[in-house]
């Protein structure tokens, strides 16, 4: 009997189980190691730019580098750290919370991982070429992105490309499995909240990934082609860049935090001893804000000059976010009331991811309202707001769901003293690094520069 041998259903050996493997626990995990990787790279374009605004002066690099630094730090961090942590977590764990045996695509995942490592390959081979790294802002603003650029951005563009393909083959992959695949008696309204988070994020990601990748096609056009869509002397318009860019970005934003609200609504009810509070009005909430993620866009452009009606409308739709958001923190801090609580590191993670994100979305409310965001713009202060939001909140609920999910996964629990060192290491940085620089943005200090005015100088140490 060679059948055995010759049809064995094992993983393979080697470096070949990791590149042809279509077990979704293997490809979560590749996910999280490549996350890992692009943390630590993204974490030192980070150093870079604190050591660089330790003081005033020129410090360490000259100011090309400090702005292809900050260009690479925001992309790489976005892209290459957040989004794939966040579906490593979800190819992990949603086919075991719903009761599959597998994602519904399981080749295409495979596909979905490859395609990452080539295109952020790709964008990092820029640093070492001609002209230097993209260095026009993670935003790549057209003209700076277009008619300015290095002659790098075509790598950019189509590791762009490439990482957006990975992102929608992956969305679709969440979608067909949560739709086809839930065990017999399990409806929507039973689905734990982590796989309701990603059912509603690969929706948005299926929405706005095209948005993206015909954005910077056109930049492609503009570019080698000959058309001026961002050019005004042919005609185009670079604003129209920067509505096209922040229908994706919004969504985008969102993308990257729905997952996190999934994570802590499992957390906190474990460590609460108690059922989550609301359930269904959190699957409402998360509903809403991805709806309305689509109408709040043009609150990144009020100084461009959008008519007075475009204002109130964005500063009113932006304001409204905000309530279904407050329903979350609200159900939250319900479970926890008169919970047998413990806090183990998980439920560290969560708690701080409570109260720092409150505090981000408090400076988001502030710059959405219009006039004041003309003296908040391109400043600190938005700086400062939305890494309230995306490190204590995309990156403490991949941590917490990381010392959460671990022990399942490995079978080794973590060492719980070393998981605290962690977190408070992790929560005091945090607040000595961004909450100063709230102060330095309300006092007036430009973002995306190498060099400052002395006034700045005391809370730019604090922050380095």
């Amino acid at each position: 009997m060679t059948s055995a041998v010759d049809h064995h259903h094992g993983p393979g050996t080697g470096i070949t189980r990791w590149l042809f493997t279509t077990n979704h626990k293997d490809i979560g995990s590749m996910y999280l190691i490549f996350s890992l990787l692009m943390f630590f790279i993204g974490g030192t374009m980070a150093l870079i730019i604190r050591m660089e605004l330790v003081e005033p002066g020129l410090q360490v690099v000259q100011p090309e580098f400090f702005n292809q630094m900050t260009t690479m730090h925001g992309l790489i961090m976005v892209f290459g750290a957040v989004m794939p942590a966040f579906v490593g977590l979800a190819n992990w764990m949603v086919p075991l919370m719903i009761g599959a045996p597998d994602m519904a695509l399981p080749r295409l995942n495979n596909f979905s991982f490859w395609l990452l490592p080539f295109a952020f390959f790709m964008m990092l081979s820029t640093l070492f070429m001609d002209g230097g790294a993209p260095n026009f802002g993670w935003t790549f603003y057209a003209p700076l992105s277009t008619t300015y650029a290095p002659p790098s951005v075509t790598f950019f563009i189509f590791a762009i490309h490439m990482a957006g393909v990975s992102s929608i083959l992956g969305a679709i992959n969440v979608i067909v499995t949560i739709m086809n695949m839930r065990a017999p008696s399990m409806s929507y309204m039973k689905m734990p909240l982590f796989v309701w988070t990603w059912l509603i994020t690969a929706f948005l990601l299926i929405a706005v990934m095209p948005v993206l990748a015909g954005t910077v096609t056109m930049m492609l056009t503009d570019i080698h082609f000959g058309t001026s869509f961002f050019d005004a002397g042919g005609g185009g318009d670079p604003v129209l860049f920067q509505h096209l860019f922040w229908f994706f970005g919004h969504p985008e934003v969102y993308i990257m935090i729905l997952p996190a609200f999934g994570i802590i609504s499992q957390i906190v009810p474990t460590f609460s001893r108690k059922p989550l509070f609301g359930y269904s009005s959190m699957v409402y909430a998360t509903s809403s804000i991805a709806l309305l993620s689509f109408t709040v866009w043009a609150h990144h452009m009020f100084t461009v000059g959008i008519p007075l009606v475009g204002e109130l409308f964005f500063m009113y739709a932006t304001m409204l976010i905000s309530v279904p958001t407050g329903v979350k923190v609200f159900n939250w801090v319900a479970t926890m009331f008169r919970g047998s609580m413990t806090f183990e590191t998980p439920m560290l993670f969560a708690i701080a991811f409570i109260v720092l994100f409150t505090i981000g979305g408090l400076s988001g409310l502030m710059l959405a309202i219009s006039p004041a965001d003309f003296q908040y713009h391109d400043t600190y202060f938005v700086v400062a707001h939305f890494h309230y939001v995306l490190v204590p909140g995309a990156v403490f609920s991949i941590m917490a769901a990381a010392y959460y999910w671990m022990p399942k996964w490995t079978g080794n629990m973590y060492d719980e003293y070393l998981g605290k060192w962690h977190f408070w290491c992790s929560f005091i940085g945090l607040n000595l690094t961004f909450f100063p620089m709230h102060f330095v943005g309300l006092a007036g200090m430009p973002r995306r520069i190498p060099d400052y005015s002395i006034q700045f100088a005391d809370f730019n140490m604090i922050s380095s």
